[in-house]
């Protein structure tokens, strides 16, 4: 008997590559632990039961004929809503779309090329608009730690799966801190990568120049992994990221002394900090000095991205529901939100694309003086659910803004920046802070990471989740 518990995607794959344990064992654990965990979290939109199978079967009989195994052989893996699984309706979080699509994501097709199984697509709100997993079509998705609690957004539905014990890890996507503030809120670690990191094929930008997609896990390793795998271009990608040093290395190397600034001021005007995030900072620092970092509270002087970042938000949400089959079907505030952002014609895109330029410029001073910036992942505790049951989009927003206070400047900068677990709250859910890099750094953000990790290990689970062991 193997103890999965805490294998993550690494080891799993080391023992299934072993032959320690059978890939279709793996799979078969994973699915009956969403079957036994997803009906008080409500993580998954659809469970591909036979299909994971089948390619479960098709990882052994690959192994026993002699192929090479790939850094993700039968690893298990859940995939957001919003990227295509061939087969399956890429629907977005809603109802809008009806036919399954022809081909996978380029993202699942490198997943599956590495040996991954995909064994299902996870709840998102619809079209990723809000950092509260909750839609009209899919109800309301749990956050582990506490079911009263919401599990942040968007990619909520993978971090419930991972966090819970369902599956190793998961694909998401970022928009304005969407990998960031669900791992923050399950006690994952999240990063989201360099803008143009990560291909968005087939589509040519994931909302103009703030999306990106990324993986959600419970260890720094297990990140660098699956990005290793899916990172790099196609033709056609409207942004590209430089650099190719592998992230694995990075995480195998110690980071040597860096200089990291710390602030708990929030970019956004009249938000405050929970004081458990603020001490969370404090804490953090104090540790990053005691591994011999030159650590500093800056200023880092934020520009307001608002300009920047509303119209791609308006523009991202109107192109994805432009495309859908059933524009009817879509929700109520997602139809409101459409005729909210009809103003954001391609002119207006153009200038709010100038202006993201301009904010990376300003943003990105403060690592004039600093490698590293250290800051609270998301303002408040994590709330409670509902909290879009009856709300439109003006009151959507604003109660979205806690979570999005620290982070979607960074996807307007285009920089790196990683959600990085750091305990317990005394509320008992997890704690995080956020580490933002240097634009292309995504080498140092892992290496550190890892290294706060190694120092201060964090829970890999969430209470309650099943056993995940198999023979």
């Amino acid at each position: 008997m193997t103890d999965l518990a805490t294998a993550g995607v690494a080891e799993t794959a080391r023992l299934i590559s072993a032959g320690d344990v059978s890939a279709r064992g793996v799979v078969e654990a994973a699915l009956a632990r969403i079957e036994e965990r997803d009906r008080e979290l409500n993580a998954f939109s659809r469970v591909l039961v036979d299909e994971a199978i089948a390619e479960a079967e098709a990882r052994d009989a690959a192994l026993t004929a002699g192929e090479t195994p790939g850094p993700l052989h039968g690893v298990p893996l859940a995939i957001k809503e919003e990227i295509d699984v061939a087969g399956t309706v890429t629907t977005f979080g809603g109802d809008g779309n009806a036919t399954p699509a022809t081909a996978d994501a380029e993202i699942v097709r490198r997943l599956r090329a590495a040996g991954a199984v995909i064994v299902g697509k996870t709840t998102m709100p619809e079209f990723g608009a809000y950092p509260f997993t909750e839609s009209a079509s899919r109800g309301v998705t749990r956050n582990p730690w506490d079911p009263a609690r919401t599990p942040g957004g968007s990619s909520g539905g993978t971090a419930a799966a991972v966090s819970a014990g369902m599956v190793p890890a998961g694909m998401g996507g970022d928009g304005g801190g969407s990998i960031r503030i669900p791992s923050a809120s399950c006690g994952l670690f999240g990063l989201k990568p360099q803008r143009g990191r990560v291909t968005t094929a087939p589509h040519p930008h994931l909302w103009w120049a703030l999306g990106t997609a990324g993986p959600l896990t419970r260890t720094v390793r297990d990140s660098a992994v699956i990005y290793d795998v899916v990172r790099g271009n196609v033709e056609g990608d409207l942004y590209r990221a430089a650099g190719d040093a592998s992230f694995v290395d990075a995480v195998d190397q110690a980071p040597g002394r860096l200089r990291i600034g710390w602030s708990t001021t929030p970019v956004t005007l009249g938000v405050r900090p929970d004081l458990a995030h603020v001490h969370a900072v404090e804490d953090t620092a104090r540790l990053l000095t005691g591994l011999g970092h030159d650590v500093r509270q800056v200023d880092p002087h934020y520009p307001d991205p608002t300009a920047a970042f509303v119209p791609q938000f308006f523009a991202g949400i109107r192109s994805e529901a432009e495309l859908v089959e059933h524009y009817d079907r879509l929700e109520r505030r997602t139809r409101e939100t459409c005729r909210l952002g009809s103003w954001v014609t391609p002119k207006v895109v153009e200038w709010a694309l100038g202006q993201t330029e301009k904010v990376s410029i300003k943003a990105n001073r403060v690592f004039q003086d600093v490698d590293v910036l250290l800051t609270p992942a998301i303002a408040h505790r994590p709330p409670p659910v509902g909290r879009l049951d009856g709300v439109g989009t003006v009151r959507a927003a604003l109660r979205a803004m806690p979570s999005i206070a620290y982070a979607a400047i960074w996807n307007v900068a285009g920089n790196p920046a990683a959600s990085v677990p750091c305990g317990l709250a005394p509320d008992g859910l997890p704690l995080a802070v956020q580490l933002v890099g240097r634009t292309d750094d995504e080498v140092t953000l892992f290496s550190l990471s890892a290294q706060i990790e190694a120092a201060r290990p964090w829970p890999l689970l969430a209470p309650g989740a099943p056993p995940m062991s198999t023979r």
